[in-house]
């Protein structure tokens, strides 16, 4: 009845490859909600211009020394804010790449596995 199916024992195999789906999927969740957790610091100028963001590229702050808010340098300003805001986002990707790195070896999956699928 269940030929095409390689017998009762593929179906065991089935079974144990949805539950390995299934932890990959929780972990791949928890992982994720750690990112939103995690809080990096992107710098400009030589750390006059922070900004904060998750792991994950939400920008949630910024912190401008106040010897740099000369009206006259209003252009230079602009672009050390974007600068720190790269500069978060940059080590936010990198650590998000890190902890992907390290849940995949844990799970036993090939280097380079690019997740999510």
């Amino acid at each position: 009845m269940f030929k095409g199916l390689g017998g009762l024992a593929g179906l065991g195999d089935m079974g144990k490859m949805m539950k390995a789906a299934q932890e990959m999927q929780e972990k791949m969740a928890e992982l994720q909600e750690g990112l939103a957790r995690t809080v990096v610091i992107g710098e400009s100028g030589a750390g006059l211009v922070k900004a904060r963001a998750t792991a994950k590229g939400e920008v949630t702050g910024l912190d401008i020394d106040p010897s740099i808010l000369v009206p006259t340098e209003k252009e230079v300003l602009e672009d050390l804010i974007l600068a720190a805001i790269k500069d978060a986002q940059a080590k936010g990707a990198a650590r998000g790449a890190e902890e992907m790195r390290r849940m995949t070896e844990a799970l036993g999956l090939p280097p380079g596995l690019n997740l999510p699928f």
